[in-house]
C-alpha cells in the first residue's frame, strides 16, 4: 500500500477557491485506542464551510497551522490498534466529529480516529448515506429522542426541507409520531418535506403561522427548532401543556427574547443542543436509533450533489450558494470503484 494519500487542506481562512488546496500527505498512523478508516465519502456540512470561511460563530484565527476540513465521512476500517476490541479490519463505518477541535478531518483518503468516533454502518446504507449521518443524522435523532416522547404524538419540525429537518421528519415518523407538521419556504423545500413523509407542510412566511399550525393539528407535543429566536412566540402559542422543544439553532436571532411566562404556564421543557458536545449516553441513544432506522429502511439518503475530492472548493461553493435539496458529498473516486 502506498504510504501517502491525497487530501484537502487550508492554511488560512477565506474563500474556498483561494484557500483550499489538493495535496499529498502521509497516511496517518494509529495510536492507542484508534482505528484507521479508508474513506469512501466525506460530507460538506454548513458548519464545515463556516469554519473554513471564518464566518458565523467562527473566527479568522487558525487553531492549527494546517487543517484538513470536514467532520463526517464513511468508509472501511483498514487498521485497528491492539487495544481496540470493538472494531475489525474490513468493517463498514461512518465517522463523526472528525474535524471538531482536531487538525485532521475527513476530506482525505484516510483518517485515524478514536474508536468511539467510528460507528458501524449497516449494509442497508450506502457510503454516500453514511457520510450524512454524523452532524445532520445525529442532530435529528437527538432532537427527536430528547424531549417528550413522540410516540403517538404531534411533532413540529422547523425547516423540514433542510438536511437535518428532512431526517427529523422521517425519524419522528419512525419513532411513532401520529402527526408530523413542518415549515419550509421554497417550493423545492416544501416538496422535499412532503416526500419525507410530513403530514402537513406550511410556508413559514405566511401570516399567522401559529393559527395555521393549530388549525392543522390542534396542538404540538414536541417541537424541533432550527431558528428558536424568531419562532419563540409561535412555539409558546402552539405547544400543548407539558410539551417540549429541542432547538439546534438560532442564527437569525442570536440573543432571543424568551416568552418566559407563556412557556412556564404550559410547563414547557426547552432543550438546547450542540451535536459536537452530546454526552456519551445521548450519543449512544442517537446512533442506536439511527442503526435501527437504517436497518428498517425508515430513513433514506437524500444527496443533492456529488463531487470528487479534488473539487472540494466547488462543493463548498455549492453549500454556500444554497437553493438545493439534499446533502453535498465528496467521493474518493478510486476507493469507490472497489468498495460499493
Amino acid at each position: 500500500m502506498s504510504k501517502s494519500m491525497y487530501c484537502i487542506i487550508y492554511r488560512e481562512k477565506g474563500d474556498a477557491s483561494k484557500v483550499l488546496e489538493w495535496v499529498e500527505r502521509p497516511i496517518p498512523e494509529i495510536a492507542s485506542g484508534e482505528v484507521r478508516v479508508r474513506l469512501m465519502t466525506s460530507a460538506v456540512n454548513p458548519s464545515d464551510v463556516k469554519m473554513r470561511g471564518g464566518t458565523g460563530n467562527n473566527t479568522a484565527a487558525m487553531p492549527f497551522p494546517e487543517i484538513i476540513p470536514h467532520s463526517d465521512g464513511a468508509g472501511i476500517i483498514d487498521a485497528v490498534a491492539n487495544d481496540v476490541t470493538t472494531h475489525a479490519v474490513g468493517d463498514r463505518v461512518y465517522v463523526y466529529n472528525a474535524g471538531w477541535k482536531r487538525a485532521f478531518g475527513s476530506a482525505a483518503e484516510y483518517i485515524s480516529l478514536p474508536a468511539g468516533q467510528v460507528i458501524p454502518l449497516p449494509a442497508e446504507a450506502s457510503f454516500l448515506h453514511g457520510a450524512c449521518l454524523g452532524i445532520p443524522g445525529i442532530t435529528a435523532a437527538h432532537a427527536v429522542c430528547s424531549g417528550k416522547s413522540v410516540d403517538g404524538g404531534t411533532v413540529l419540525v422547523s425547516g423540514g426541507g433542510g438536511v437535518v429537518g428532512r431526517y427529523a421528519v422521517q425519524m419522528a415518523k419512525a419513532a411513532g409520531a401520529k402527526t408530523v407538521i413542518t415549515t419550509a419556504s421554497t417550493a423545492l423545500s416544501m416538496e422535499t418535506a412532503r416526500q419525507a413523509g410530513a403530514d402537513h407542510v406550511l410556508n413559514y412566511h405566511m401570516d399567522d403561522l401559529a393559527t395555521a399550525i393549530m388549525d392543522a393539528t390542534g396542538g404540538i407535543d414536541h417541537a424541533i427548532e432550527s431558528e428558536f429566536g424568531v419562532n419563540a412566540d409561535m412555539l409558546a402559542a402552539v405547544l400543548n401543556e407539558s410539551g417540549s422543544i429541542t432547538s439546534y439553532g438560532s442564527a437569525l436571532a442570536m440573543r432571543p427574547e424568551l416568552p418566559f411566562y407563556p412557556l412556564m404556564f404550559k410547563n414547557i421543557t426547552l432543550n438546547m443542543m450542540l451535536v459536537y458536545l452530546l454526552d456519551q449516553a445521548d450519543r449512544r441513544r442517537a446512533v442506536n436509533a439511527i442503526d435501527h432506522w437504517l436497518r428498517n429502511h425508515s430513513i433514506s439518503e437524500h444527496i443533492a450533489l456529488q463531487y470528487p475530492l479534488a473539487d472540494t472548493a466547488k462543493a463548498h461553493e455549492a453549500v454556500e450558494m444554497g437553493g438545493k435539496s439534499g446533502a453535498v458529498v465528496l467521493t474518493m473516486t478510486n476507493n469507490m470503484t472497489n468498495h460499493q
